[in-house]
């Protein structure tokens, strides 16, 4: 069994991180959820709380009662970071080293292997500052997975969608191996 961290931000594709995280648990890994406070805005931490069996951290504040800082107990238990769906927001924090929500204070702490899985506006993937966040991210050594053309929440057609999940698994079970 491998711990993995699940890392949710605010996409309308959120909502398929149920499915994952379910997923991931049934295959019996160790999933931690974490989501940023967009993402809560698009899935309940109660629903991926009851598909993982364990808490789901949003708020870095918040006492857990353990004398170690769950960002930092996270980060060290983690064999994989896997962050699906990933905002353009989240990735420019990640390339810039911002700490500022539970997700990116556990990647910058965490020396496991990251997967990111992005979601957005096509234009917002294809926007120069992305596409340089992305860039930098690669050059550190993170992986990506998608994002997958169609029809997107906002009505576009184009680049954008979170990658099927059955695919995103496959890439964290690889990355795992």
């Amino acid at each position: 069994m491998k711990t993995i961290v699940v890392g949710v931000t605010g996409s309308i594709a959120a909502y398929k991180a149920a499915d994952l995280v379910s997923k991931l648990t049934k295959s019996g890994h160790a999933v931690h959820v974490t989501m940023t406070a967009a993402a809560c805005a698009f899935i309940t931490p109660l629903t991926l709380q009851t598909l993982s069996r364990h808490n789901v951290v949003t708020d870095p504040f918040a006492l857990t009662g353990e004398w170690e800082p769950g960002h930092i107990a996270l980060a060290d238990r983690a064999d994989l970071l896997l962050i699906a769906p990933a905002s353009a927001n989240t990735i420019a924090a990640l390339a810039h080293g911002f700490a500022n929500n539970y997700l990116t204070e556990i990647a910058l702490a965490t020396r496991a292997p990251i997967l990111i899985a992005p979601a957005m506006n096509g234009k917002m993937w294809e926007h120069p500052a992305t596409r340089e966040n992305v860039e930098k991210l690669r050059a550190r050594g993170v992986q990506f997975i998608g994002p997958e053309a169609g029809l997107l929440a906002c009505g576009y057609e184009g680049i954008g969608r979170l990658w099927p999940v059955d695919d995103i698994i496959a890439r964290a079970q690889e990355m795992l191996a």
